[in-house]
This record gives C-alpha cells, sequence and structure tokens, in this order.
C-alpha cells in the first residue's frame, strides 16, 4: 500500500490544476515540504480542504510529481494503470497493422494519461522508460498490466533518473526472451539497427518520423546533403534512399562513424559513397566555408545542450547563431531543415529564431513545411510542454 500525503494548492495554479493541467511543481503548492516521497500518493486540495485531484510524487526535471485523477474515489493501482495501457493500445491499432513501420511509441507519459512513463515498441519488443523514482516504484504494476494486454517476444526498460537527473546503467532486460541485437525495424519501409540492451539511447529517435519520410519522399532525390549532429546517420539513410547525390554525416562522438556505416549497410546503400566524419560540427562549418562548400539541403537537429572541448551549445541561447553557420553554407534556393527538441519554449519562439538569423544576414527565407510529434506521440493539450517537437524546412529565397 503506497503511503498518501495531503498537498495544499496554490491558489493562482487552482483554475489550471481543475482545466486539467498535468505537472505538479513546487511553485503550485503550498506545503512542498511534504513532496519528498518518491511514489506516494499526493491528495491536492484547495486552502479549504475540498478535494481537486490524485496524482503521485516523483520529481523529473522541473516537477515535482504528476495528476492522474480528477476522480477523489478512484484508486491509483494495477486495474488504473491497465486501463490507461489499454486505451492508449487502442489507439496505436492502425500501427501495429502496418508492416511498413514496425516502431513506434505506445504511451507517450502525460498525453496517455499517467505522466514519468513512456513505452516504446520495437517488432515484438516493448522498451518502458522511467523518468523517476517516483514513477519506478509502480513498476510491477505497469509490467503485470501489460502482460495481460499484450503479446511479446520481450520487454526491455531504461531506468532515465538518479539523485543528478542522468541515466543509471543496469541490466535493461525485464521480461520474455531476450533480443538478438542490432535489431531491425521498419519505418516506411526503411530498415534502422536498434539496440535495446545498450545504455539510454536505442540508435534512433521515433518522434522524426515523419520528418524523415518528408526528407524521403519529397526533398532528397538529386541533392547534396549535409547532416550535422547526426547521430547514427538516420537522416542521412532516409536522404541517400530517397535518392540524395550525396550525404555528409557530421557527429562528434566517436561511435557516430561506426554505428551510421551500420544504418547505410543494412540498407544495402554503399556508405563509402557517402561521407561520415567525426568532428565537432562548428569546425565542420568552419572547414566548410574555407573549402566554399555549399549544400543543397542542411540538417540541424542539436541536443537541447552540448559541450565540447571548445564550445558550449544553448538551444534556447544558440540556436540562431546555429541557423546563421547553416545559412552560409546552404545553396541558393536550398532547404535548412532547423529541428529542436527543447521544451522550454514553443513553435513561435524557435521561429523566431530562424527569422533573426536571416535578418541578422540580409537574408530572405520561407518555411514550406512545419511538423510537431506524429501522432502515437500523443499530447494532451492542457500541457503545451509536452508537445516539444518543433520543426521547419526552411527555403532560402
Amino acid at each position: 500500500m503506497k503511503p498518501e500525503v495531503s498537498i495544499k494548492v496554490n491558489e493562482k495554479f487552482k483554475a489550471d490544476f481543475a482545466k486539467g493541467y498535468p505537472l505538479i511543481t513546487k511553485e503550485s503548492v503550498e506545503n512542498a515540504e511534504m513532496l519528498r516521497v518518491e511514489g506516494a500518493i499526493l491528495r491536492l486540495t484547495d486552502k479549504q480542504g475540498q478535494f481537486i485531484a490524485k496524482g503521485y510524487c516523483g520529481k523529473q526535471n522541473k516537477g515535482f510529481g504528476w495528476i492522474l485523477t480528477r476522480n477523489e474515489n478512484e484508486a491509483i493501482d494495477q486495474k488504473f494503470i491497465k486501463e490507461k495501457l489499454a486505451a492508449a493500445l487502442a489507439k496505436r491499432q492502425s500501427f501495429f497493422s502496418n508492416q511498413e513501420t514496425t516502431a513506434f511509441r505506445v504511451f507517450n507519459g502525460e498525453g496517455d494519461g499517467f505522466g514519468g512513463l513512456t513505452i516504446d515498441y520495437f517488432d515484438g519488443y516493448y522498451m518502458l522508460s522511467w523518468y523517476s523514482e517516483g514513477m519506478y516504484t509502480f513498476k510491477a504494476d505497469v509490467i503485470a498490466a501489460l502482460r495481460e494486454l499484450v503479446e511479446f517476444k520481450g520487454i526491455y526498460q531504461k531506468k532515465r533518473f538518479d539523485t543528478k537527473g542522468q541515466y543509471i546503467e543496469e541490466d535493461d532486460f525485464v521480461a520474455g526472451e531476450r533480443g538478438e541485437f542490432p535489431l531491425i525495424v521498419k519505418e516506411n519501409g526503411m530498415n534502422y539497427a536498434i539496440y535495446l540492451n545498450d545504455g539510454a539511447m536505442t540508435g534512433i529517435f521515433l518522434d522524426q518520423r515523419d520528418v524523415r519520410n518528408k526528407i524521403k519522399e519529397k526533398y532528397a532525390k538529386g541533392k547534396t546533403v549535409l547532416n550535422t549532429f547526426s547521430y547514427t546517420g538516420a537522416f542521412s539513410v532516409a536522404a541517400a534512399i530517397g535518392g540524395a547525390a550525396k550525404t555528409t554525416s557530421v557527429d562528434l562522438a566517436k561511435r557516430s562513424s561506426s554505428k551510421t556505416i551500420e544504418q547505410f549497410s543494412i540498407n544495402n546503400i554503399d556508405y563509402e559513397s557517402h561521407d561520415i566524419l567525426v568532428m565537432d560540427v562548428f569546425n565542420y562549418f568552419k572547414y566548410a566555408k574555407r573549402k566554399e562548400l555549399k549544400f543543397d539541403m542542411v540538417i540541424l537537429d542539436p541536443p537541447s545542450f552540448a559541450r565540447s572541448k571548445k564550445y558550449t551549445f544553448s538551444t534556447s541561447k544558440d540556436y540562431t547563431n546555429l541557423m546563421k553557420e547553416a545559412i552560409e553554407i546552404t545553396a541558393d534556393a536550398g532547404v535548412i531543415v532547423a529541428s529542436t527538441n527543447s521544451a522550454s519554449f514553443g513553435m513561435k519562439k524557435f521561429k523566431g529564431f530562424i527569422d533573426k538569423a536571416f535578418k541578422d544576414l540580409g537574408k530572405k527565407y520561407s518555411i514550406v513545411e512545419e511538423f510537431t510529434l506524429p501522432s502515437d506521440f500523443r499530447v494532451q493539450k492542457e500541457f503545451k510542454e509536452g508537445d516539444y517537437l518543433k520543426v521547419l524546412f526552411v527555403k532560402l529565397q
């Protein structure tokens, strides 16, 4: 039986919670010192003691917990979790029947009614990601509910927390049979190599599926493509399959080279006809300008925060300057795919970063495509921060 703690809501936040806002922050409650038992059930009331909502305590980023129900008599137990999972799975049925795409999200945290947990599907394997110690206390109930609802080859997990908010290394296998990795999954007919047993990353960011497909289907043919912060080269593979004349993948991580070669190889693409470079992206920009290189398409998908020996990059502070670097090596009428997964600002502000970069350089542009999260990454309209992905296809004029 989980402990239950009474929490008094700050009057300024009462209306937001009543309307459906799910994140419990330190500022939103009067007695924040009570938010210390990870996994405790929280009973939120106003100053007069009137019930508002129930949730749980789980410290995650800027939050201290998540609201789960506004029904005072509803128990937060395995039955509750099973109902949430069943509803989420029902909404993804079209994905399960699509043989061209065998990797997608089946449960997206607060978007599916239980913040702090995501579940991804990889061709018969399920991967659970726990984002707080509090959420992790529900592990037995979540796995039991999942076992009752789905057939699976295996279940893996990623614990994405510790006292400093960093990933904890441990055996990621949970149930079923261990997979043989790399596991090859399909995405709109393309192949991608996935590792569920190799630290925090799997090898592909599922939220960019629609963007990769658009590059493949509409923008890549006959083009030279620069993929910066390329990770395992997923965008490069999409461009190459879409008929790009040549792709150049640049990432500082040493393992990015072998991972990108692997992604090309499983798609029967000659990786030696493409450039795969392990170097600082900002140094590459300098190199490209010095060599007077121009690309028909430049893909910018940096991490929200990154640090190398010479540079520190923060999306909210530095994206405009990053965009300027890209503009200067993009060919006339070329396209820049500008992307960010930062939840700290919205699309309007992101567009402002792009606009300032072009104005500073005295150049004109048009936005020809705009993407947010794909449909399997369900979001809650009352929680705009949950729709974190922002992607713009920007055409130089």
